[in-house]
C-alpha cells in the first residue's frame, strides 16, 4: 500500500477509539489499537521501523472495527492477536481470547458467553472477567428467562426443559411465552450492556430486600454478592497504586497474589518467564515465547503484549511486578482499573523476584526444547497445541472417553473435555466416537477451542486407525498419531518409530497419553461408583434407564435435584418409576 494510498483510506476513518487491521489477500497482517483510528492509521505513512514498513508495503487493504472504550480496544486486539496470529505482531502461542456476549440472529434469541461469536449476532465486549460476565448473564437470564439452549434442542422441544423449571428460562418454544414479550425482554437485556445497569440491579434489590423481609437471609446474601457485581460491572475495578510507586512491597499492602514477569531476548526470541507467589511463597512458576519485536525497548514492547494476551481468561493477581514498564500506557491504566498494582521494584525482596524471573527466562523452556524435538522428529514446522484422547470402562460398561489438551508441553485443564460413550465392550468402535464427536464439534464450529496441531491416541494400530477414520470421515484436517503402552512405540500413518528412552520428544508424547489415561480412568471412576452404589438400588431402574438418567442429567445429583416431570422426559422412564427415584434418592 502506496502512502497516498494509506492516507486517503485513513481520512476516510472516524476519529473513534477501535481497533485497525492491515490486510494482505484478505490475510490479517497486522492487529493495532487506537484512541482514534483516523490518527493512528494515518501514522503509518511514515513508519516506525523497517519491519513494520514491510508490512505496510505488502498490506492491500484496512479493516477497522469501532469500540466504545479505549479498554475494549485493548482487549479486542489481544483477542484478534490470539484469532489471526498476525505475522507483524508480537504473538503469545496461546489458545486464550477474552469473552464476549453475543444475542444470536434469530426470531427467538439466545444469550451466550462465547469467544468466537456468529458473524450476524449482536455481540457486547469484550471483557476482562469471565465469571463476571457469567454472573450478569445467569442474573439476566433469572430476571428475563431468556433463553440459552441451542437452536437444535430449541426445535426440538415439545415440553419445557429442566431451566424451565429452576427458573433460568421462560420456555418460548413450546409457547409459554409469546414472541413479543420474548423480545421485550431480550431488549431489556440488550440495555443492560448498552450501560443500563438498572435494568437489571433494581429487580434483584427488590428480589434481596422482599427475601431478608421474608428472613431467607442465605438467599438475600447470595442476591446481596451478585447485585455488587451487577452493579460494578460498567464501572471496572477499584483504584489502584500508581505504576511508578516502588516504596513498597507485597509484605506491608493487602496484596496476596502476585505475579512476576522477566523478559530475556535473543535472537528474533523473547522468553517470558513468569512467578506466581500467594502469600509470599512462590507456588508456581511458567515460561512462554513469544517472537521479538525490533527496534528499541524490546523488552517493554514485549511485555505491553503478552500481558494483555497472558491474562484472557486467567484471572488477574493483585500485583504485577515487571523488570520492565511496559511502554503503552493503556495497558498500565486497564491494569489500574481493574485494581491490580503493576510496578518495577528497585530494591529488596520484589527486586530479588525480579531477578530470579529473568534467570528463569535467560535459562529458556525444557518444554519449549520438547515440543521442537517433537516437530522435528515428525516432520512438522512447529508442534505448539496437543490433544490427548483415551477411552475407559469395565468390560463395556460405564464407558467414557477423555479429551485433554497440553500447549507449549504443559497441561492445559481449562481445555480438557470428557464425554459418556455408548457401553459397549469394543475399544476401537468407542474410541472411533470419541473422535468423530470431537471432530464434527470442530468442524461445525461448536467447539470454541483451537485445532491442535497434533493428536495422541492411547493405543496402538488399531486404535490409530480407528481414530484416523473419524477423523477422515467428517473432514477435519488434523495429524494423528498413537502411543502404544507396551513397547512405547509412537504409531504414525507412516510407520513406527521406536524411539530412545531419554528423547525429549517421547517424554512430552508420554505425558499428553499418560495424562489422557488418568483422566478417562477418573471420570470412568466416578461414572461406575455413581452407577452401581445408588441408581442401582432403585426398583424398576436397569442398566439402560441409568444410561439414560445419566446422559440426560450429567451425574447422579443432578438425578436427585430433577422434578418428576423431568424425570418423565427421559426414555423408559414412567410416572411409577418416577415416584420410586425421587423417593429413593
Amino acid at each position: 500500500m502506496k502512502q497516498r494510498e494509506l492516507r486517503e483510506r485513513a481520512a476516510e476513518l472516524p476519529a473513534e477509539p477501535g481497533v485497525y487491521q492491515f490486510l494482505e489477500d484478505n490475510t490479517v497482517r497486522y492487529v493495532g489499537k487506537a484512541l482514534e483510528l483516523r490518527d493512528r492509521v494515518r501514522s503509518y505513512a511514515d513508519p516506525r521501523s523497517e519491519r513494520i514498513r514491510q508490512m505496510v508495503a505488502r498490506a492491500d487493504d484496512i479493516d477497522i472495527a469501532l469500540t466504545e472504550t479505549e479498554t475494549q480496544a485493548l482487549l479486542l486486539e489481544a483477542n484478534l492477536i490470539k484469532r489471526h496470529q498476525p505475522r507483524y505482531n508480537v504473538r503469545l502461542k496461546d489458545d486464550k481470547s477474552y469473552p464476549l456476549v453475543q444475542f444470536t440472529n434469530h426470531s427467538v434469541p439466545r444469550i451466550e458467553v462465547t469467544r468466537d461469536p456468529d458473524s450476524d449476532a449482536t455481540v457486547f465486549g469484550p471483557y476482562t472477567e469471565v465469571k463476571r460476565l457469567e454472573t450478569a448473564v445467569k442474573a439476566l437470564r433469572e430476571v428475563y428467562g431468556l433463553r440459552g439452549c441451542s437452536d437444535h434442542k430449541y426445535n426440538n422441544r415439545n415440553r419445557p426443559c429442566l431451566e424451565y423449571e429452576v427458573g433460568l428460562c421462560s420456555a418460548p418454544c413450546t409457547g409459554e411465552i409469546d414472541a413479543t414479550a420474548y423480545r421485550s425482554a431480550v431488549e431489556s437485556a440488550v440495555q443492560f450492556f448498552e450501560g443500563k445497569t438498572g435494568i437489571l440491579a433494581d429487580p434483584l434489590r427488590q428480589e434481596m430486600q422482599a427475601a431478608a423481609t421474608a428472613e431467607e437471609f442465605e438467599r438475600a446474601a447470595n442476591i446481596r454478592d451478585r447485585l455488587a457485581v451487577i452493579e460494578s460491572f460498567h464501572g471496572g475495578g477499584e483504584a489502584a497504586v500508581s505504576s511508578e510507586d516502588n516504596s513498597h512491597t507485597a509484605e506491608t499492602t493487602s496484596e496476596r497474589a502476585v505475579d512476576v514477569f522477566g523478559v530475556a531476548i535473543e535472537g528474533t526470541t523473547a522468553t517470558v518467564a513468569r512467578l506466581h507467589s500467594d502469600n509470599g511463597q512462590l507456588v508456581d512458576r511458567s515460561q512462554h515465547r513469544l517472537n521479538a519485536p525490533t527496534g528499541e525497548d524490546r523488552a517493554s514492547a514485549v511485555l505491553t503484549a503478552f500481558l494483555t494476551q497472558y491474562y484472557a481468561e486467567r484471572s488477574l493477581p493483585d500485583a504485577i511486578l515487571c523488570s520492565e514498564h511496559p511502554h503503552d500506557n493503556d495497558v498500565r491504566e486497564w491494569l489500574s482499573v481493574e485494581g491490580v498494582n503493576i510496578r518495577v521494584p528497585g530494591t529488596g525482596r520484589e527486586s530479588k523476584l525480579i531477578d530470579l524471573a529473568l534467570k528463569n527466562a535467560r535459562n529458556g523452556s525444557v518444554h519449549d526444547n520438547e515440543s521442537a524435538a517433537l516437530a522435528d522428529a515428525l516432520g512438522f514446522s512447529i508442534i505448539n497445541r496437543i490433544e490427548g484422547f483415551d477411552v475407559s470402562h469395565s468390560q463395556g460398561r460405564a464407558v467414557v472417553g477423555s479429551n485433554v489438551c497440553f500447549i507449549d508441553g504443559s497441561a492445559a485443564t481449562d481445555a480438557y473435555r470428557r464425554k459418556r460413550l455408548t457401553d459397549t465392550n469394543d475399544d476401537y468402535a468407542r474410541m472411533q466416537e470419541l473422535l468423530t464427536w470431537r471432530a464434527k464439534r470442530a468442524c461445525d464450529g461448536r467447539d470454541e477451542r483451537p485445532d491442535p496441531d497434533l493428536i495422541v491416541i492411547d493405543g496402538g494400530k488399531g486404535q490409530l486407525r480407528a481414530a484416523r477414520e473419524a477423523v477422515e470421515t467428517t473432514g477435519w484436517d488434523v495429524s494423528t498419531i498413537a502411543l502404544a503402552k507396551a513397547d512405547e512405540l509412537v504409531v504414525t500413518p507412516n510407520g513406527v518409530h521406536d524411539w530412545d528412552a531419554d528423547a525429549p520428544q517421547l517424554h512430552l508424547l508420554q505425558r499428553v497419553r499418560d495424562e489422557a489415561h488418568r483422566f478417562a480412568v477418573q471420570y470412568h471412576q466416578s461414572i461406575r461408583d455413581d452407577i452401581h452404589t445408588v441408581l442401582s438400588d432403585v426398583p424398576g431402574v436397569g442398566e439402560q434407564t441409568q444410561q439414560a438418567l445419566l446422559r440426560r442429567f450429567g451425574s447422579v445429583e443432578n438425578v436427585r435435584s430433577a422434578s418428576r416431570d423431568a424425570l418423565c422426559d427421559v426414555p423408559g422412564v414412567g410416572k411409577q418409576t418416577a415416584d420410586t427415584i425421587a423417593n429413593r434418592l
